[in-house]
């Protein structure tokens, strides 16, 4: 009579960790389910803001690039030389404001005529040992034609396109036929850094819980 008790109470004990061990079993599962529930939202929600992102990123434009420039004086302005003016004043007027580049305009500022940059100071007077001080900016500049301009409407994303497939550091900025401002490569990274900079915080703060 006791080894029958004995055997129901081990059937019993038994039966209470099956029941809490499928009981458990359910609760994990439940739980995975809830988890991956909520990656699967935090996934979409991450996602959604990417594509937020991204599409901030194509709307800027290069307005928005003089807009954000430090100082009244660098919106809408920019530094220039005329064509009859010598090479070496011109990399003179670089070298003090620590350009790399200077949009050439027409005798009387009438109308642009080019850029003068110091890579056509490096390759078309340096390297064929001409003087400086005797050559004229209109010999060695970009002329007006072959000119790669954007306007402030362009796309941020469209102008280092531009920048990278002719290989340019510089480009000027023309609005209704006139010059209006010179950007250079620096601005346009900054510009997209500045973006992504805004999305690594925004995916800082939904990480420590800022959402």
């Amino acid at each position: 009579m006791q080894s029958v008790s004995k055997v129901l109470q081990r059937g019993a004990l038994d039966l209470r960790g099956s029941l809490l061990q499928t009981l458990r079993a359910g609760q994990v599962s439940c739980m995975s389910r809830l988890q991956v529930r909520g990656n699967a939202k935090s996934a979409a929600a991450e996602a959604e803001d990417t594509d937020e992102h991204d599409a901030h990123l194509e709307r800027s434009t290069i307005a928005d690039i003089l807009r954000n420039k430090k100082g009244e004086k660098e919106r809408g302005s920019f530094l220039w030389c005329q064509t009859d003016d010598t090479v070496y004043d011109a990399v003179r007027q670089m070298t003090q404001h620590n350009v790399g580049a200077l949009v050439v305009m027409k005798s009387g500022k009438d109308g642009i005529a080019g850029i003068i940059t110091e890579r056509d100071y490096l390759r078309k007077v340096a390297i064929e040992n001409r003087t400086s001080k005797e050559t004229k900016v209109g010999d060695i500049m970009t002329v007006e034609a072959k000119l790669v301009t954007v306007t402030p409407d362009t796309q941020v994303l469209q102008a280092m396109q531009l920048m990278t497939e002719h290989r340019i550091r510089h480009i000027p900025v023309v609005d209704d036929h006139k010059m209006h401002a010179m950007i250079s490569i620096g601005d346009v990274v900054r510009a997209v850094v500045d973006e992504h900079r805004e999305e690594v915080k925004r995916l800082n703060d939904y990480i420590q819980g800022g959402y």
